[in-house]
């Protein structure tokens, strides 16, 4: 099916846009875009260089989508934007392309972006995650499926959010945050995030292992490493652990505070 496209919006000839797409009035999309089917693009929406776009995006009025880096280190390098599938864009959120030559910025699928949210170069996204408010992510990090933003949150360059981790509302933390676990106002350990763990497939026997494994990193008086080797000592092996074990054992900054 064709696309709909209004004649008031303005449209490189060398952007590529599939089928059955609506692009209202006002958009502006330049030469190296490719749009893949399906896609909503509102009125006031900026497409720029660099963007790669699956199927079934909706984009909300006022983005800016591939917009060039914020990095003092950018210098005009050709670099991408790719967006997944079924990703919900809401007004005027921010997604930066990569700084350098050959680098790209990555967003899944199904994600949810709220009014405001800024995803900075570099950074990489997984899937089924939700960036609440005004949410700001800086460059270079690193989020895994579904993790859930509350709003005015701020995730500052180079830190990482493991699977199902739940950010409290206008948190900013500069360590990363492990998997299936909230992260406090104070940046702080708040307990497992059971509700999103069960959605990502842990029973409950499994929550208590991940539960007894967090006692070991966050109450225990050991350093991480050593709390790592008391994780796979005592804990009973599995796949959810041993992801705990491979996210905290690969940490460069450190996670966030204990208790």
């Amino acid at each position: 099916m064709a696309s709909i496209i209004s004649p008031k919006a303005e449209i490189s000839p060398k952007a590529k846009i599939g089928d059955n797409c609506k692009i209202f009035p006002f958009v502006y999309i330049e030469d190296d875009v490719e749009i893949g089917d399906s896609c909503i693009i509102f009125p006031f929406v900026s497409i720029l260089d660099g963007t790669r776009m699956g199927k079934k995006n909706k984009i909300h009025q006022g983005s800016v989508i591939g917009a060039l880096p914020q990095d003092f280190e950018f210098r005009g390098e050709k670099s991408e934007c790719i967006l997944g599938d079924n990703n919900i864009i809401r007004e005027n959120v921010v997604i930066n392309r990569a700084t350098h030559s050959g680098c790209k910025t990555v967003l899944g699928n199904d994600n949810v972006l709220m009014e405001g949210a800024h995803i900075s170069h570099d950074t990489k996204v997984g899937n089924r995650c939700v960036f609440g408010y005004g949410t700001k992510i800086a460059g270079d990090c690193e989020i895994e499926d579904g993790v859930i933003f509350s709003s005015s949150v701020i995730e500052n360059a180079k830190t990482r959010v493991g699977s199902g981790a739940m950010i409290q509302a206008g948190t900013t933390f500069s360590k990363d945050v492990p998997p299936y676990i909230i992260c406090t106002k104070n940046v702080e350990y708040g307990g497992v995030n059971v509700q999103v763990a069960h959605q990502h497939g842990v029973d409950d026997k499994t929550l208590k292992h991940i539960a007894n494994a967090y006692r070991l990193v966050f109450h225990g008086k050991t350093a991480l490493f050593d709390a790592v080797n008391q994780i796979e000592e005592q804990v009973p092996d599995g796949p959810f652990i041993r992801h705990v074990i491979e996210f905290l054992r690969a940490t460069k900054i450190g996670i966030i505070t204990k208790i």
